[in-house]
């Protein structure tokens, strides 16, 4: 019996291949009928102004997001159809009725090369819903979106033509209409950028409309324009006031924090700004210092006080504080270097450093005859002893000639820190 098994084995295996090339032959040559399916998502909808005299539009039923199509044929013909060589119409002419709601418009498929005999729709109507048609007019907010024009450039304005435009649909469609955005593409550019686009609508959610949605609504593109202005760094600012300390004091200074901005501009607000020494002023009724005894602070929105044809750069803050120092009759605010004040009593194996550049000293004269005082001739010292590593804000010691005296306190920040040994090892 093993030896039957075992015997004229060429043979049988040239009998199985010969069995598979036959298989294949019938198959290919045969060409058996199969069925195939496809989900259809954009049923067209026609004829839809045979409602049109009733003032009515059609908006599709939501639970109807799609139709199956059944299609049978050869093997070699079907499996070569794409969904996208699939039409599916559905034909108001030919609903059912139009009292009931939802209204049932059949639906009807067809493919090149197969005929209808062959075609099955489930569902096979499409569910719509009649509503009055509504008409609303919208303005157009213009976006950029995350594109950015060429380096020394910035998005001065951007426009719509029209500014706004009028929406016909279903009035449960036109209701949920929250936003009509047109966008632009503006990167890498360094002139105006003007494009013809299609609005996109966001409900009142948030949620952009979905591509069904859009087909049932009536409205026209628009002209978008973004207009593009040169980057103009180091801009300085310059503060000022009005109104007039307490008697016995007077204003040292304006100072602004930040002191320079970087804006973009067109080119009149540009040439303008040049001709004005490259300097925005902050103007004085923004800044009331009357009566004050000591420096007055107040915070400005600079984006309201910006000459038209100028705009802060992206991403800059627009807020800009206003400070006046006032200072007693006699007096004068200095600036002092950090670096010029000694550290005494600094803890062995220990390192400290400013945390600032500069401190102020107001320093006052006892009688006007006095020339005023030079940085050099003031001794200014700070003591650390006892110590220990951490961030501390300690009194300055002021040493000042004869005839003169500090008007407040001083104060400095210092960091004081172990120093790091690094031990090199030689093998």
């Amino acid at each position: 019996m093993k030896r039957k098994v075992t015997e004229n084995i060429p043979l049988k295996i040239m009998s199985i291949l010969v069995g598979i090339l036959v298989w294949l032959l019938v198959v290919n040559i045969d060409d058996p009928i199969r069925t195939v399916s496809h989900v259809v998502t954009d049923v067209e909808l026609v004829n839809v102004a045979y409602i049109d005299n009733e003032g009515l539009m059609c908006m599709p039923d939501e639970d109807q997001q799609s139709v199956r199509v059944h299609i049978t044929g050869k093997r070699k013909t079907v499996e070569k159809i794409r969904t996208q060589d699939i039409h599916a119409v559905a034909d108001l002419q030919q609903a059912l009725s139009l009292e009931t709601d939802p209204v049932m418009v059949p639906i009807t498929v067809t493919c090149d090369g197969i005929s209808a005999s062959n075609i099955e729709i489930t569902p096979r109507n499409l569910k719509i819903h009649l509503q009055r048609k509504m008409t609303q007019e919208f303005a157009v907010s213009v976006a950029s979106g995350d594109t950015k024009p060429a380096t020394g450039f910035e998005i001065g304005t951007l426009t719509s033509s029209p500014e706004k435009i009028q929406i016909t649909g279903p009035t449960s469609l036109i209701n949920r209409i929250g936003v009509v955005s047109a966008g632009i593409d503006v990167n890498g550019a360094q002139e105006d950028v003007t494009k013809t686009v299609t609005p996109v609508l966001y409900d009142k959610n948030g949620d952009r409309f979905t591509e069904t949605q859009m087909r049932y609504l009536n409205f026209s593109d628009v002209r978008v324009t973004a207009r593009l202005w040169k980057i103009r760094s180091n801009v300085n600012l310059k503060g000022d006031y009005t109104g007039e300390p307490a008697e016995g004091y007077y204003v040292d200074s304006v100072i602004t924090v930040p002191d320079v901005v970087s804006v973009a501009g067109n080119k009149n607000a540009l040439e303008t700004l040049t001709a004005n020494g490259n300097s925005i002023e902050i103007p004085a009724e923004n800044i009331d210092i009357s009566g004050k005894t000591e420096d007055y602070e107040q915070k400005v929105t600079i984006t309201g006080i910006l000459p038209e044809g100028l705009k802060l750069i992206s991403g800059s803050s627009e807020d800009v504080w206003v400070r006046v120092l006032i200072l007693p009759v006699g007096s004068e605010a200095y600036r002092i270097p950090t670096s010029m004040i000694s550290v005494l009593h600094q803890p062995e194996g220990m390192q400290s450093a400013f945390v600032t550049d500069r401190i102020e000293v107001r320093i006052r004269k006892l009688q006007e005859s006095l020339p005023d005082l030079k940085e050099e001739e003031i001794g200014f010292s700070i003591d650390l002893a006892d110590m220990k590593e951490g961030s501390y804000e300690l009194p300055v010691e002021v040493n000042l000639p004869r005839g003169y005296e500090l008007v407040e306190d001083v104060k400095a920040e210092i960091t004081v820190s172990q120093i790091s040994s690094v031990e090199n090892t030689v093998e």
